[in-house]
């Protein structure tokens, strides 16, 4: 079976949900695949649908696809760099003289600020996806309702 982008996109934006709701589960969506919890992240999408009863269960699952393997460093070195500048301690920089000498200690040591600088960027990217999203649903529903609503006044004439 193939899905197509597309027809997931008409399929959430024709659900009887609104705006807030669609936007609230892209938000979410977002917000959990800039964690680095990798292999939880399904875990969780699925734990946020249950407990955010509003959001969009689609739209979370969506909101995923923000962390994708091109994505993936560059969340990681943000967020990383992100938690560094907050700890403000002697933490190495994530470059490649680092990487070359990688060891289990580093790795320990690197999840501390990666996970601080995670939450941070993960609500940064939530606001700026649920603000986006939210401006893009109203905008295409607005559109869909006008269109019906002539549609309608054509008929009943």
């Amino acid at each position: 079976m193939k899905f197509k982008f597309k027809e997931i996109l008409d399929k959430l934006i024709r659900q009887h949900n609104s705006p807030h709701e669609i936007a609230l589960g892209a938000g979410i969506g977002a917000f959990i695949s800039v964690l680095p919890v990798y292999g939880l992240h399904t875990v969780l999408v699925i734990l946020a649908a249950f407990i955010v009863r509003p959001a969009n269960k689609i739209a979370i699952f969506l909101g995923t696809n923000l962390s994708l393997p091109v994505t993936l460093p560059f969340i990681t070195w943000a967020a990383y760099e992100i938690g560094r500048f907050i700890l403000k301690g002697d933490l190495p920089p994530l470059d490649w003289d680092f990487f070359k000498h990688l060891t289990f200690e580093k790795i320990v040591n690197l999840y501390g600020p990666l996970f601080l600088g995670s939450l941070i960027l993960g609500v940064i990217c939530a606001g700026l996806v649920y603000g986006v999203t939210f401006l893009v649903v109203k905008r295409i529903k607005e559109r869909s309702h006008h269109a019906g609503g002539c549609e309608n006044k054509k008929v009943s004439n």
